[in-house]
């Protein structure tokens, strides 16, 4: 709290409502791929996967290592993958694993593809000023890996949307071609309400953001319900992007749904960690019913681009689902 010019006692009604406590931050040094990796090394060392049977690698991520190559191509070098496979970058953030999954879906309808290992990453912690109280406190790294097989007979609904109009609501303005890293947007200014950032870290609009959320994703999770003949009683669980607690007390109010079948409870452990945030709720929260049985879930992602979706699936029982520290 005492990063920044601001009351503390302010601070501290702030944290108690957005529903935050600590957040796990990757070292200035740490890399996506480097938290990739640690999970697929132990996933190996586990015995859990044989990494030799991947026949595509997805990496959803806003903080790739590096501008070129790709980030996935990085991951499959320094594991040694073999090279009869497909890797593939996708520029995403808070609805990036559903998107995720949608392609991986549709590369198992491929003959030659049978095992796909999507991965969420992000790093943003490092694209953040410490002295911006709307983000820094909100903000977290990690990794996930989800393998999937190709199995029959299985149902899948998803939807999705996007609204590139307003992507200024979440951005980082500065370190592309548009507007390349300089001197001068590295230098930090007063964005107002005692937040300060450079053009070179996240920038993002609070109240446009709480808006689309509140006005967008209501009738997006209505459409995917009426979609696949689902209604709320069928549904196991909703496993939903995690931006704060405030604001899923909010969307499920306008839902209808009950509080305790949507985990709330990332922001407060961990940090929002981006796309991430809806398999670290199946890994903390999900878990043990994941691993016993089969169940109808809700998944939702949204956020920056705009972009909002979801998917209504069966999952489970999963071989494995578990949490793991890095380094």
């Amino acid at each position: 709290m005492k990063n920044f010019d601001f009351p503390e006692s302010r601070s501290l009604k702030l944290m108690k409502v957005m529903g935050y406590n600590k957040h796990r931050l990757v070292r200035d040094i740490d890399c996506s791929s480097d938290l990739v990796i640690r999970g697929f090394r132990y996933l190996s060392d586990s015995l859990l996967i044989d990494v030799s049977s991947i026949d595509a690698l997805i990496v959803v991520t806003q903080s790739p290592d590096f501008l070129m190559p790709s980030t996935s191509s990085v991951i499959q070098g320094e594991l040694g993958l073999k090279q009869d496979m497909l890797c593939l970058d996708i520029n995403q953030g808070c609805a990036g694993f559903i998107i995720g999954l949608i392609q991986a879906f549709s590369l198992l309808d491929q003959d030659s593809i049978n095992r796909v290992a999507l991965v969420n990453v992000d790093v943003l912690s490092r694209k953040v000023n410490r002295q911006d109280r709307n983000s820094y406190p909100l903000i977290g790294d990690a990794a996930s890996i989800a393998i999937i097989d190709k199995k029959d007979g299985e149902e899948i609904w998803a939807n999705l949307k996007m609204d590139g109009s307003r992507r200024e609501a979440l951005m980082i303005p500065a370190g592309g071609m548009r507007l390349p890293s300089s001197p001068e947007t590295a230098e930090v200014y007063d964005a107002g309400d005692s937040n300060f950032r450079s053009k070179d870290n996240l920038k993002m609009d609070g109240s446009a953001v709480f808006n689309f959320v509140q006005t967008e994703v209501p009738p997006l999770i209505s459409d995917i319900l009426n979609f696949s003949g689902k209604s709320d009683e069928d549904i196991r669980a909703y496993a939903f992007h995690q931006p704060n607690k405030f604001m899923l007390e909010k969307l499920a109010d306008k839902l209808g749904i009950k509080h305790e079948k949507i985990p709330m409870d990332v922001v407060e452990r961990f940090g929002n960690n981006s796309g991430a945030t809806i398999p670290t709720v199946l890994a903390t929260n999900l878990k043990d019913q994941l691993i016993s049985g089969k169940g109808l879930y809700c998944l939702a992602g949204f956020g920056v681009g705009l972009t909002w979706a979801s998917m209504v699936m069966s999952i489970g029982p999963l071989d494995f689902c578990e949490q793991i520290d890095y380094p």
